[in-house]
């Protein structure tokens, strides 16, 4: 027999987010297993795709990870070629992270494993339902 949340939980949606955004994250994090990442090495990856290089400690912030989290996911991309870093022209001291050619390939491959996954948790929803619930996440999310 399937396990059947109380209904006191299920009636509240902070409740049901949660239970949605762990099973989405578990489905994302194991697609992503499959290529040997994790889900914060696609949000670096996005993140210097979609806003250039970044010094680490702006990543960090950016991303709103711990900076020693932050240089072990670095090593962890530049391993594989999918980060550089260079000295900044205007601040010799300080490092830029920027996204190499096979980084942006990689994340080509974790966007579509991640839109795979997104596929699976809202296949109960029509496309409008879709658009209408993104729509409402993203008032949510800009509201914190």
């Amino acid at each position: 027999m399937p396990a059947t949340p109380p209904p006191s939980l299920t009636s509240s949606t902070t409740y049901l987010l949660a239970k949605v955004g762990k099973r989405a994250r578990g489905l994302l994090a194991e697609r992503l297993a499959a290529q040997g990442l994790r889900p914060w090495h696609l949000a670096t990856l996005a993140a210097l795709a979609d806003f250039g290089p970044h010094a680490q400690r702006d990543l960090a912030e950016r991303l709103a990870i711990h900076t020693s989290d932050m240089a072990k996911l670095l090593d962890e991309l530049a391993g594989r070629d999918l980060l550089t870093r260079d000295r900044d022209p205007g601040d010799r001291r300080r490092v830029l992270v920027g996204i190499t050619p096979a980084g942006r390939e990689a994340l080509t491959a974790l966007t579509g494993a991640a839109e795979s996954v997104q596929d699976t948790v809202l296949d109960p929803l029509t496309a409008e339902e879709r658009t209408v619930l993104h729509g409402l996440l993203l008032r949510l999310h800009g509201g914190r």
